[in-house]
């Protein structure tokens, strides 16, 4: 498909039409004059694409050098009134007028010699000096939306300029170039017998820069009187569909973005609508200026609706044609989009496997079906990563861990991993295995051995679980996610309501958890809500088996004040059915306290306490609750924050004991989600709560 606007200057009276000379409207330098063609492209444009200052789409306009290719307006008594009257007022004597076109006065008389500043002007002009300049068009404020503007802005050679002091001579040539420019950027509107005056003028009381202004008279805009899409016919049922995605018609203005657009729009539908080999030619324009209207032409090549057939993949090593399937939006004879085989391809890349992947439709030879040839660039497979940490109630913690994101393939990564702390040592195993018969399953299983030591309890444990989750990522944030997963416990604990002793716990658990993800940024929200739930029913085994089930509700919503202000907040409910606190395990308890829950007191250091040491023993009921309000500029951000929260051996939680903690934090916005620093202190501590707690992670609080 060809990326171009043809217009032809049809003669009235005339049994034949005349090709006019190429200019193109929009180009990439002011002063070069450039045909240029965007490639081909298989994808649907993206909605929140940026606008390009000036994309050359290859318009053939009417030549400006043939007097007759556009019929001038007529001279307008009032104008040459009002003109004689501004001269009489100011001194100041416009550019003179090449009918349609602008050719700026080089004279020194088109500085103007007000309040006694002739002699100034004309020593200015004699002498060459070097002034900057103000610009400012008149008389197209119904014409130039924010898309005229921003082309004129970016490919200006007085706005260029503007910043910079230039003489007279100089001005003038960029005018004569800027005139050309907005006669062009019109009749891209439909405007071809516009006249543009251009002027210089001394500088107005209170500036030291010249003006330069265009007064323009757009005339009468040129309409369509008549469409003609050929080629449809061929789409069956589909045409009509596929006409309204043409949307120009008869009595339209001329309007080459519009025209343009209308084919672009009309490709991907076809492209949409089950023809992957469709081509949409140039359309074509011819122009009668006696009657100021024309007629557009253009021209569908559908080439055959399609439905998906097979996938292949050239090299099977990282995965083969069954998973890209099992990845793909679309079954076999599904009506082919081009958007699923994009979708397809991001998630490809999703996969972290890949460092390139290219998807190709091809002909099935059956006349009924397209193939995809998938073709992919291993990446790195395997990864080596560290990390370093200090929290108040969790001391210094150093993690290291080994991934081969593809040891069984397909996509079936391995983890080692291993954390020495001041107050845990753990060592685990862990097997993930990506979109898991289904896009966007993961199936994950772990072994892991730990030993921590918390103020609230000391555990020695051995876990093995797995699950089954639908997850969210950066590239596809989903609005529900689940999970379903099995735990088998063994730990040797003690804690404050043991007086030392040390007891075993054999614990069997099913946790379920549905979370609803209405936010628009996973790591850093900036609107919207999230509300999630997870049920943990769990057995335990010691001395004697005794069942109770976890259940814990989080909902936080985000509401942007200003473009870099938003305000966040957070609350959480949890309570465990059955059973009572001394009898389970203190690693199962709810605790309340550091970076992720209450800021200000140490981690777990909330609730009840008991024992000669004073420390906490966790609870069966909690509650916490979080404000804040996030101020962004550029990179970095400041936190204000105040949470609260309580835990109790009660099946509810008690309100009035709430421990509340406010704060300060600092962010840092990088690629790859904001950095957190914060700085918290208790306002209602507990005896041995510290003055102050320091937590850095990634991502915002919540």
């Amino acid at each position: 498909m060809t990326d171009g606007l043809r217009i032809i200057r049809r003669v009235s009276g005339c049994p034949h039409t005349a090709r006019l000379l190429l200019m193109p409207l929009l180009f990439a330098a002011p002063c070069a004059v450039r045909a240029q063609q965007a490639p081909p492209t298989e994808s649907a444009p993206e909605a929140d694409q940026p606008l390009q200052a000036m994309p050359d789409i290859g318009v053939d306009w009417p030549d400006m050098g043939q007097a007759d290719s556009v019929t001038p307006l007529p001279e307008d008594p009032m104008d040459a009134q009002a003109q004689d009257a501004t001269q009489a007022q100011t001194g100041v004597q416009p550019a003179a007028d090449a009918q349609a076109m602008t050719t700026p006065d080089t004279s020194v008389d088109a500085v103007s010699a007000e309040d006694g500043q002739a002699d100034d002007a004309a020593s200015f002009a004699d002498a060459g000096e070097e002034r900057r300049y103000t610009v400012q068009l008149n008389g197209i404020d119904t014409i130039a939306d924010a898309q005229f503007t921003l082309r004129f802005d970016e490919l200006s050679v007085l706005r260029q300029g503007q910043g910079k002091s230039a003489n007279l001579a100089q001005i003038n040539r960029r005018m004569k170039e800027d005139g050309e420019l907005l006669d062009r950027l019109l009749r891209a509107k439909g405007y071809y017998a516009a006249r543009i005056r251009s002027a210089v003028a001394a500088p107005p009381p209170g500036s030291d820069r010249l003006s330069v202004s265009f007064d323009i008279v757009p005339g009468t805009q040129y309409l369509l009187e008549s469409v003609d899409v050929t080629g449809l016919a061929e789409t069956g049922e589909r045409e009509a569909d596929l006409r309204a995605a043409f949307p120009p018609k008869a009595g339209d203005p001329i309007d080459a973005d519009v025209i343009l657009a209308g084919r672009d729009t009309l490709s991907t539908r076809l492209a949409e609508s089950g023809f992957p080999f469709a081509k949409v030619d140039e359309p074509e324009v011819r122009i009668d200026h006696e009657e100021r209207n024309g007629d557009l032409d253009i021209i569908v090549t559908p080439g055959g609706f399609r439905r998906f057939g097979t996938i292949h993949v050239d090299d099977a090593t990282l995965f083969d044609a069954h998973h890209v399937q099992e990845i793909a939006r679309f079954d076999p004879g599904d009506t082919y989009m081009a958007s699923d085989v994009e979708d397809l391809r991001r998630a490809i890349v999703a996969t972290g496997l890949v460092s390139s992947v290219s998807l190709t439709p091809k002909d099935a030879g059956d006349g009924e079906h397209v193939d995809l040839d998938v073709a992919m660039r291993p990446a790195p497979l395997r990864t080596i990563a560290g990390e370093l940490g200090y929290g108040t109630g969790e001391g210094y913690r150093a993690e290291v861990s080994w991934q081969h994101r593809n040891l069984f393939p397909p996509e079936g990564a391995a983890t080692v991993r291993g954390v020495i702390g001041t107050q845990e040592q753990t060592a685990s195993f862990t097997y993930r295995r990506s979109n898991f018969k289904r896009r966007d399953n993961v199936l994950t299983g772990l072994v892991s051995i730990s030993n921590i030591k918390r103020d609230a309890y000391d555990a020695r444990t051995i876990n093995l679980s797995a699950a089954i989750e639908r997850q969210s990522n950066i590239l596809f944030q989903k609005k529900w996610v689940w999970r379903f997963g099995g735990e088998l416990i063994a730990s040797d604990e003690a804690d404050a309501f043991s007086n030392g002793a040390r007891r075993t716990f054999l614990i069997g658990a099913v946790p379920v958890s549905l979370t609803y993800d209405g936010s628009d940024d996973l790591l850093n929200p900036s609107k919207g809500f999230r509300l999630g739930a997870r049920v943990s029913p769990e057995l335990s085994f010691q001395n004697t088996t005794f069942g109770y089930a976890r259940v814990q509700v989080d909902g936080s919503v985000y509401q942007p004040m200003t473009e870099k202000v938003v305000v966040a907040a957070r609350a959480r409910f949890g309570t465990i059915l059955g059973s009572t606190v001394d009898q389970i395990a203190p690693s199962r308890r709810f605790y309340a306290g550091g970076g992720a829950s209450v800021r200000g007191y140490g981690y777990q250091a909330i609730g009840p306490r008991y024992g000669e040491d004073d420390d906490p023993v966790g609870g069966k009921s909690l509650a916490e609750f979080s404000l804040e309000t996030r101020v962004r500029f550029g990179n970095f951000g400041v936190v204000p924050f105040v949470d609260a929260g309580n835990i109790s051996t009660s099946f509810l939680p008690r309100f009035r004991d709430l421990r509340i903690g406010a704060g300060m934090g600092v962010r840092y916005y990088s690629n790859f989600g904001p950095i957190r620093v914060d700085v918290g202190t208790p306002l209602n501590p507990q005896p041995g709560d510290p003055k102050v707690a320091v937590y850095v992670s990634l991502g915002q609080a919540f």
